[in-house]
């Protein structure tokens, strides 16, 4: 049943004369209309399916193990959380799944951006599917090594990076008549898209891994790595509209992405997987994703960046991702060098946990900055 309705609107969404014969459905023509039903499906999906998926993981073994101090002065994660441990963990497959299926009903899978997103998201998914395993299977927090995670992040970067930088993608500058992925756009200026050449290549596997292990890091307290991803999709999800039309692109002065419409279905997609993940993993959260989850929804983030060309103000609208990174980098470096820790504990979300902040008030102000900073993203597109 469900292969017959995808083929049906396979046919519906490539025939506009199949529209036409199909009277109200027809609608389904329009990427708003499209992007909506890929949200609410996916939400269904993840609400329907999340209990089942939830008691799955718990018959076998897939549970939470808290990490505990492994250095000398190290603030142990289990004395704060001990009692999350046990927790079903790996629920990063129930989005995967939600938005797979969302995105294999709603959008154009003759469309290069979808077909590219999908495996991204899928690449990123099962390396972190991969790592959970480890850990669940080891019963420590140590899963795949941590160079070798890297590595593999950074070959799916180069590949799509050699995919967007050699083929003959449409993607036009306004002004500037340059087009295809090998330029890199300056927010707040006009005409500021200087010439990377294979570069890009470099520029890619750099915002996949910082993407995916950002949010990796961000997926600490209930709640909290979903919501700010929330608010990240959502904004991406209206940059890629306004890029994939001719006429909101040319006024804004932003690079037009022609057949970029599959990624706003994309984008809603995952908004509707993540509100529908969130319904389980909020306060006192019933599962975790787990690194198939969070590397997933990083690969996918960076991925809907880097094809509307909105790389650098990834690091802008993702500043809690960012911030939490930049955590770990400082203290792990003042650390090594300095024998000291410049924080009460990493990532940042914990050193406000020893300062004394509830746990869900850390994830709301957290929530709150990364919709102001969406926000804000936004209105960029209008400053240059």
């Amino acid at each position: 049943m469900l292969l017959l309705l995808l083929d049906a609107l396979r046919w519906l969404l490539r025939t506009e004369s199949g529209a036409a014969d199909l009277g109200p459905l027809r609608v389904f023509q329009y990427i708003s209309v499209r992007a909506g039903s890929a949200l609410v499906v996916a939400f269904v999906v993840s609400l329907a399916a999340g209990p089942w998926m939830i008691a799955r993981l718990s018959r076998l073994g897939a549970r939470q193990v808290v990490r505990r101090a492994q250095s000398q002065g190290a603030i142990s994660l289990h004395g704060m959380h001990g009692q999350k441990e046990g927790t079903p963990t790996m629920g990063g497959v129930l989005i995967l799944l939600a938005l797979a299926l969302a995105v294999m009903l709603f959008a154009r899978l003759d469309n290069p951006y979808a077909l590219l997103l999908l495996a991204v998201s899928v690449g990123f998914g099962a390396l972190g599917f991969w790592d959970d395993y480890a850990k669940v299977r080891r019963q420590n927090h140590l899963g795949v090594s941590p160079r070798l995670k890297l590595a593999i992040q950074g070959l799916i970067g180069v590949v799509l990076g050699l995919t967007l930088c050699l083929g003959a993608w449409p993607v036009r500058y306004e002004l500037t008549g340059a087009q295809g992925y090998a330029y890199l756009m300056v927010p707040f200026f006009k005409q500021a898209y200087p010439s990377l050449g294979i570069g890009f290549v470099v520029l890619t596997a750099i915002v996949l891994m910082g993407t995916s292990n950002a949010v990796n890091l961000t997926d600490g307290l209930d709640g909290l790595a979903i919501g700010v991803t929330l608010a990240s999709a959502m904004a991406f999800t209206v940059m890629a509209y306004l890029a994939s039309r001719p006429d909101y692109s040319a006024y804004l002065y932003i690079p037009y992405v022609p057949g970029g419409g599959e990624i706003v279905v994309f984008g809603g997609a995952i908004i509707g997987a993540s509100i529908g993940f969130l319904w389980f993993n909020a306060h006192p959260a019933q599962v975790f994703m787990g690194d198939t989850g969070s590397m997933m929804l990083g690969g996918a983030l960076g991925t809907m960046a880097l094809l509307i060309k909105q790389e650098l103000l990834l690091i802008l609208i993702g500043g809690v991702f960012v911030a939490e990174a930049l955590s770990v980098i400082l203290q792990v470096g003042s650390f090594r060098l300095r024998g000291r820790r410049v924080l009460r504990m990493s990532p940042l979300h914990h050193h406000f946990e020893k300062l004394g902040l509830h746990e869900n008030k850390i994830i709301i102000r957290f929530w709150a900055i990364a919709l102001m900073l969406a926000l804000f993203g936004l209105a960029t597109l209008k400053l240059r």
